[in-house]
Protein backbone atom coordinates (compact mmCIF):
# COMPACT_ATOMS: atom_id res chain seq x y z
CA UNK A 1 0.00 0.00 0.00
CA UNK A 2 1.14 3.53 -1.22
CA UNK A 3 2.30 5.39 1.86
CA UNK A 4 0.15 8.65 0.82
CA UNK A 5 -2.86 6.25 1.69
CA UNK A 6 -3.17 8.07 5.36
CA UNK A 7 -2.79 11.29 4.21
CA UNK A 8 -6.19 13.23 3.41
CA UNK A 9 -6.15 16.05 0.32
CA UNK A 10 -9.09 18.41 -0.31
CA UNK A 11 -9.49 19.87 -3.31
CA UNK A 12 -11.48 23.36 -3.33
CA UNK A 13 -11.64 24.12 -6.98
CA UNK A 14 -15.05 24.84 -9.39
CA UNK A 15 -13.63 23.70 -12.92
CA UNK A 16 -14.94 20.07 -12.92
CA UNK A 17 -11.92 19.04 -15.36
CA UNK A 18 -9.30 20.45 -13.26
CA UNK A 19 -10.99 19.21 -9.68
CA UNK A 20 -11.43 15.46 -11.27
CA UNK A 21 -8.05 15.53 -12.63
CA UNK A 22 -6.17 16.32 -9.84
CA UNK A 23 -8.27 13.76 -7.96
CA UNK A 24 -7.79 11.08 -10.13
CA UNK A 25 -3.63 11.56 -10.14
CA UNK A 26 -3.85 12.28 -6.43
CA UNK A 27 -5.69 9.41 -5.83
CA UNK A 28 -3.42 6.97 -7.92
CA UNK A 29 -0.74 8.34 -5.87
CA UNK A 30 -2.47 6.56 -2.92
CA UNK A 31 -4.03 9.80 -1.25
CA UNK A 32 -7.58 9.89 -0.37
CA UNK A 33 -9.27 12.99 -2.11
CA UNK A 34 -11.99 14.94 -1.61
CA UNK A 35 -13.66 17.54 -3.91
CA UNK A 36 -15.34 20.39 -3.12
CA UNK A 37 -16.45 23.24 -5.71
CA UNK A 38 -17.58 26.45 -4.12
CA UNK A 39 -15.84 27.97 -1.33
CA UNK A 40 -18.35 27.54 1.92
CA UNK A 41 -18.46 23.93 1.20
CA UNK A 42 -14.47 23.98 1.07
CA UNK A 43 -14.60 25.53 4.72
CA UNK A 44 -17.11 23.29 5.63
CA UNK A 45 -14.94 19.66 4.64
CA UNK A 46 -11.99 21.90 6.25
CA UNK A 47 -13.48 21.60 9.90
CA UNK A 48 -15.60 18.39 9.29
CA UNK A 49 -12.78 16.14 6.79
CA UNK A 50 -8.91 17.10 9.03
CA UNK A 51 -6.98 16.92 5.54
CA UNK A 52 -3.33 17.03 5.84
CA UNK A 53 -3.30 19.73 2.23
CA UNK A 54 -5.78 21.64 0.89
CA UNK A 55 -5.06 22.47 -2.90
CA UNK A 56 -6.71 25.80 -2.87
CA UNK A 57 -8.92 27.71 -6.22
CA UNK A 58 -8.60 31.62 -5.81
CA UNK A 59 -11.54 32.00 -8.06
CA UNK A 60 -14.63 30.85 -6.45
CA UNK A 61 -18.59 30.92 -5.81
CA UNK A 62 -19.67 31.66 -2.35
CA UNK A 63 -16.48 32.35 -1.05
CA UNK A 64 -13.39 33.42 -2.66
CA UNK A 65 -10.11 31.24 -1.56
CA UNK A 66 -8.07 34.37 -0.60
CA UNK A 67 -11.01 34.53 1.94
CA UNK A 68 -11.16 30.98 2.60
CA UNK A 69 -7.47 30.93 3.16
CA UNK A 70 -7.64 34.10 5.87
CA UNK A 71 -10.38 32.20 7.79
CA UNK A 72 -8.13 29.13 8.07
CA UNK A 73 -5.31 31.14 9.17
CA UNK A 74 -7.01 32.74 11.65
CA UNK A 75 -7.83 28.55 13.76
CA UNK A 76 -4.28 26.72 12.02
CA UNK A 77 -1.04 28.60 11.08
CA UNK A 78 -0.16 25.27 9.96
CA UNK A 79 -1.85 22.85 7.66
CA UNK A 80 0.11 23.32 4.07
CA UNK A 81 -2.11 25.07 1.58
CA UNK A 82 -1.12 24.76 -1.98
CA UNK A 83 -2.82 27.74 -4.64
CA UNK A 84 -3.24 26.69 -7.95
CA UNK A 85 -5.14 29.76 -9.50
CA UNK A 86 -5.43 31.26 -12.88
CA UNK A 87 -4.18 34.96 -11.67
CA UNK A 88 -0.87 35.17 -12.42
CA UNK A 89 0.15 39.00 -11.31
CA UNK A 90 2.46 39.08 -8.64
CA UNK A 91 0.84 40.64 -6.60
CA UNK A 92 -1.75 37.79 -5.98
CA UNK A 93 1.19 35.94 -5.15
CA UNK A 94 2.65 38.40 -2.88
CA UNK A 95 -1.00 38.90 -1.22
CA UNK A 96 -1.47 35.15 -0.92
CA UNK A 97 2.09 34.51 0.57
CA UNK A 98 1.18 37.38 2.99
CA UNK A 99 -1.98 35.94 3.88
CA UNK A 100 0.01 32.68 5.02
CA UNK A 101 -0.24 30.24 1.71
CA UNK A 102 2.91 27.51 1.52
CA UNK A 103 2.62 27.34 -2.73
CA UNK A 104 1.76 29.12 -5.02
CA UNK A 105 0.75 27.61 -8.64
CA UNK A 106 -0.60 29.21 -11.75
CA UNK A 107 -2.92 27.61 -14.77
CA UNK A 108 -2.12 26.22 -16.51
CA UNK A 109 0.36 23.80 -14.64
CA UNK A 110 2.84 20.90 -15.08
CA UNK A 111 1.27 17.50 -13.48
CA UNK A 112 4.42 16.28 -12.33
CA UNK A 113 5.61 19.65 -10.47
CA UNK A 114 2.60 19.93 -9.10
CA UNK A 115 2.43 15.87 -7.98
CA UNK A 116 6.08 16.81 -6.53
CA UNK A 117 5.08 19.97 -4.58
CA UNK A 118 2.31 18.08 -2.85
CA UNK A 119 4.64 15.55 -2.10
CA UNK A 120 7.26 18.27 -0.41
CA UNK A 121 4.47 20.11 1.53
CA UNK A 122 3.09 16.29 2.85
CA UNK A 123 6.66 15.67 3.82
CA UNK A 124 7.21 19.03 5.59
CA UNK A 125 4.57 18.37 7.51
CA UNK A 126 4.63 14.79 8.78
CA UNK A 127 8.13 16.16 9.95
CA UNK A 128 6.56 19.40 11.78
CA UNK A 129 4.48 16.88 13.43
CA UNK A 130 7.25 14.35 14.50
CA UNK A 131 8.51 17.23 15.85
CA UNK A 132 5.90 18.65 18.41
CA UNK A 133 5.12 15.06 19.46
CA UNK A 134 1.36 14.85 18.31
CA UNK A 135 -1.21 16.44 16.28
CA UNK A 136 -1.56 19.34 18.91
CA UNK A 137 1.49 19.56 20.98
CA UNK A 138 2.39 23.08 21.16
CA UNK A 139 0.18 24.48 18.32
CA UNK A 140 -1.83 27.81 18.53
CA UNK A 141 0.76 29.09 21.65
CA UNK A 142 1.35 32.82 21.02
CA UNK A 143 2.56 35.44 23.58
CA UNK A 144 -0.75 36.97 25.13
CA UNK A 145 -1.61 40.18 23.68
CA UNK A 146 -1.97 43.54 25.11
CA UNK A 147 -3.85 46.88 24.41
CA UNK A 148 -4.79 49.49 27.17
CA UNK A 149 -5.25 47.84 30.40
CA UNK A 150 -6.53 45.03 28.66
CA UNK A 151 -4.54 41.17 28.10
CA UNK A 152 -5.40 38.35 25.89
CA UNK A 153 -4.17 34.70 26.59
CA UNK A 154 -4.71 33.06 23.03
CA UNK A 155 -3.26 29.68 24.46
CA UNK A 156 -5.77 29.54 27.26
CA UNK A 157 -8.61 31.27 25.83
CA UNK A 158 -8.53 34.07 28.64
CA UNK A 159 -8.77 37.76 28.64
CA UNK A 160 -8.21 40.20 31.63
CA UNK A 161 -9.86 43.33 30.75
CA UNK A 162 -11.89 45.90 32.13
CA UNK A 163 -14.49 43.91 33.07
CA UNK A 164 -12.31 41.48 34.84
CA UNK A 165 -11.23 38.09 33.79
CA UNK A 166 -13.39 36.63 30.48
CA UNK A 167 -13.77 32.93 29.30
CA UNK A 168 -13.47 33.35 25.63
CA UNK A 169 -15.76 31.54 22.97
CA UNK A 170 -14.20 30.08 19.83
CA UNK A 171 -15.91 32.25 17.42
CA UNK A 172 -14.88 35.43 20.19
CA UNK A 173 -11.04 34.63 19.67
CA UNK A 174 -11.49 34.21 15.69
CA UNK A 175 -13.03 36.99 15.53
CA UNK A 176 -10.21 39.01 17.66
CA UNK A 177 -7.87 37.48 15.96
CA UNK A 178 -9.19 39.13 12.54
CA UNK A 179 -9.19 42.50 13.76
CA UNK A 180 -5.53 41.62 15.28
CA UNK A 181 -4.61 41.01 11.97
CA UNK A 182 -5.82 44.03 10.49
CA UNK A 183 -5.08 46.20 12.99
CA UNK A 184 -6.23 50.06 11.92
CA UNK A 185 -7.85 49.11 9.03
CA UNK A 186 -11.38 48.95 8.39
CA UNK A 187 -13.55 45.60 8.08
CA UNK A 188 -16.60 45.35 6.54
CA UNK A 189 -19.48 43.64 8.20
CA UNK A 190 -19.64 41.11 4.69
CA UNK A 191 -15.52 40.94 5.34
CA UNK A 192 -16.14 39.88 9.15
CA UNK A 193 -18.67 37.46 7.98
CA UNK A 194 -17.44 35.69 5.11
CA UNK A 195 -14.05 35.28 6.80
CA UNK A 196 -15.21 34.57 10.41
CA UNK A 197 -17.78 32.65 9.88
CA UNK A 198 -17.67 31.31 6.00
CA UNK A 199 -21.09 32.94 5.34
CA UNK A 200 -21.56 33.73 1.66
CA UNK A 201 -21.89 37.08 0.45
CA UNK A 202 -25.37 38.43 0.56
CA UNK A 203 -26.12 36.77 3.70
CA UNK A 204 -27.59 39.62 6.15
CA UNK A 205 -27.19 39.39 9.90
CA UNK A 206 -27.02 41.45 12.84
CA UNK A 207 -24.43 38.48 14.11
CA UNK A 208 -21.40 41.04 13.46
CA UNK A 209 -22.73 44.29 16.05
CA UNK A 210 -23.94 41.90 18.70
CA UNK A 211 -20.11 40.62 19.28
CA UNK A 212 -19.40 44.07 18.69
CA UNK A 213 -21.27 45.11 21.26
CA UNK A 214 -19.79 42.49 23.55
CA UNK A 215 -15.92 43.31 22.86
CA UNK A 216 -16.77 46.95 24.03
CA UNK A 217 -18.39 45.74 27.13
CA UNK A 218 -15.29 43.60 28.00
CA UNK A 219 -12.44 45.84 26.74
CA UNK A 220 -13.53 49.13 26.76
CA UNK A 221 -13.67 51.66 30.13
CA UNK A 222 -16.54 53.37 28.44
CA UNK A 223 -18.73 50.83 26.00
CA UNK A 224 -20.47 54.02 25.25
CA UNK A 225 -17.66 55.86 23.94
CA UNK A 226 -14.96 53.16 22.25
CA UNK A 227 -11.61 53.85 21.58
CA UNK A 228 -10.07 50.41 20.38
CA UNK A 229 -12.93 49.15 18.85
CA UNK A 230 -14.77 51.80 16.64
CA UNK A 231 -17.42 52.35 14.35
CA UNK A 232 -16.53 53.39 10.64
CA UNK A 233 -19.91 55.16 8.91
CA UNK A 234 -20.49 53.22 5.64
CA UNK A 235 -17.20 50.89 6.22
CA UNK A 236 -18.15 48.75 9.09
CA UNK A 237 -15.53 48.48 12.17
CA UNK A 238 -11.93 49.21 13.33
CA UNK A 239 -9.84 48.04 16.06
CA UNK A 240 -6.36 50.26 16.59
CA UNK A 241 -4.65 51.28 19.23
CA UNK A 242 -1.27 52.93 19.64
Amino acid sequence: MNAGTEKRVLIVEDDPHIAEGLELNLSLQGYQVKVEQNGIDGLEAWKQWHPHLIVLDLMLPGIDGMRILKSIRLEDERIPILILSAKVDPSDRVDGFADGVDDYMTKPFNLEEFLLRVKRLLTRDQWRREQDGSLTANAGEQRPYSFGANSIDFTSGRAECSAGTIELTEQEIKLLKLFIVNKGKPLSRSTLLEIGWGYSKGTSTRTVDNYIVRFRRYFEKNPKKPIFFKSRRSLGYVFDHE
